[in-house]
């Protein structure tokens, strides 16, 4: 029996050769990653088990994105507690304010990930480096803890779906118009545990941004990772960056998938998520022009704030003004991202229009800061989750869309498609 691109890389890392869905495995990892948030609770486990070092102070990253700069005195404390362990143990990928980005855009821009490896970090929405031919999963701070000290994981083989991919998306269309589309289809738990992988010849039109951000999004659709092959576009994007050894996997013809599903990007629409799951979808199309007037707009986060994600906003908002009333917060997801994005004077865009540029951080995404919401507030924001309260008041409501829609949300106030603006 044939294997998926995502066993064949488990296979590989836990010396077996071959596993099937549902097998329990123990896997060497190439990566371990923890946060602001979840890294004290794993440092707090590492020392309460008498652990003294770590397996390799060069396979581990801590990114200080959720809360930094520090919000208040808590987040400074769970940040002081993390550089101290770091300093202690000698991480050398520990980032903290100056150097830090959003967790899921960092790490691939530094190299860290690449094809073939083996991943596990304490955020859930590690499983944005399938864009890249990884298997990478969300864990819990037990699970970082025990990965730090041992360099293993343990893994029950998940069974996958694929998606076919076909044709070329049209106009505004984005990644993650494709991947709200799909978690559409199927619901929030429509994958659960399962692998998500996307092949067809319709992935030769995703770039590296729509890829990372469709990757990202797979556990809004309950799926242990997303995963796409390793082709001319994933190999450019590694070349000269991925400090690993790249592996392409590649699906056995008689592997086994639970689903299958083709999806025709070229009648993808450009997609909105209604409060309060991902899997409450309407295209554009179906909304009417006033229907859900905004009080915000929010283009970032790990899904939507790379380089190609502020040019699509900026394209849209150049030369135009935010509906009064509407505040519009940009966060570049690096300071790389960040500095390109002011040379290319999409910078003078946003401000010009009336939005303002923030450092990198995920900050409103979780609720966390830089862009709360009060009761009855209404979000358009292309983050990734609108559960309730998720990015304030638990009355305030927030719609996922593509950097797009959210720029063009932004000039009238209400959700709009951007061929309209």
């Amino acid at each position: 029996m044939g294997m998926t691109m995502s066993q064949k890389i488990l296979a590989a890392h836990a010396g077996l050769d071959e596993v099937k869905a549902g097998q329990l495995i123990e896997a060497k990892l190439d990566l371990v990653l923890g946060n602001d948030v979840t890294t004290p609770v794993a440092i707090n486990v590492f020392e309460q088990n008498g652990a003294t070092k770590v397996f390799d102070n060069t396979k581990i990253a801590m990114i200080m994105d959720h809360f930094t700069p520090n919000k208040d005195i808590k987040a400074a404390t769970l940040v002081k507690q993390t550089r101290d362990f770091a300093n202690k143990y000698d991480i050398k990928n520990y980032r903290d304010v100056g150097e830090m980005g959003i967790e899921h855009a960092l790490l691939p821009e530094m190299g860290l990930v690449g094809p073939g490896c083996l991943c596990i970090g304490a955020d859930s929405h590690t499983c944005t480096y399938g864009a890249l031919g990884a298997f990478s999963t969300g864990v819990g701070s037990t699970d970082m803890c025990a990965g730090m000290i041992s360099g293993k994981a343990w893994f029950k083989v998940p069974s996958a779906i694929k998606f076919n991919l076909v044709g070329k998306p049209q106009g505004f269309v984005s990644g993650k118009d494709v991947i709200l589309h799909i978690i559409g289809k199927i619901g929030v738990d429509g994958a659960l545990y399962k692998s998500m992988e996307f092949t067809g010849e319709g992935v030769k039109h995703l770039n590296i941004d729509d890829r990372l951000c469709i990757a990202n999004m797979a556990i809004e659709a309950g799926a242990k990772n997303g995963i796409f092959p390793v082709d001319e576009i994933t190999r450019e994007y590694c070349d000269g960056r991925y400090q690993g050894t790249p592996v392409a996997y590649e699906a056995d013809e008689d592997a086994v998938y639970d689903e299958e599903y083709t999806i025709d990007l070229s009648e993808l629409r450009p997609t909105v998520s209604f409060p309060h799951l991902p899997e409450n979808t309407r295209t554009i199309d179906e909304i009417g022009e006033t229907e859900v007037k905004i009080d915000q707009v929010v283009i970032g986060s790990c899904t939507n704030g790379r380089i190609s994600d502020l040019r699509a906003a900026a394209n849209v908002l150049k030369g135009k003004k935010l509906a009064n009333g509407v505040r519009c917060i940009v966060i570049p997801g690096t300071q790389k991202i960040w500095k390109q994005a002011m040379h290319e004077g999409l910078f003078d865009i946003f401000i010009d229009a009336g939005a303002v540029v923030s450092t990198p951080t995920c900050g409103p995404c979780l609720g966390g800061h830089m862009g709360i919401l009060a009761a009855g507030e209404r979000a358009v924001s292309t983050t990734n989750r609108n559960f309730v309260g998720r990015m304030g008041h638990v009355d305030s409501e927030v719609y996922l869309a593509s950097p797009a829609v959210a720029a063009a949300s932004a000039v009238t106030g209400y959700i709009t498609n951007p061929e309209k603006v």
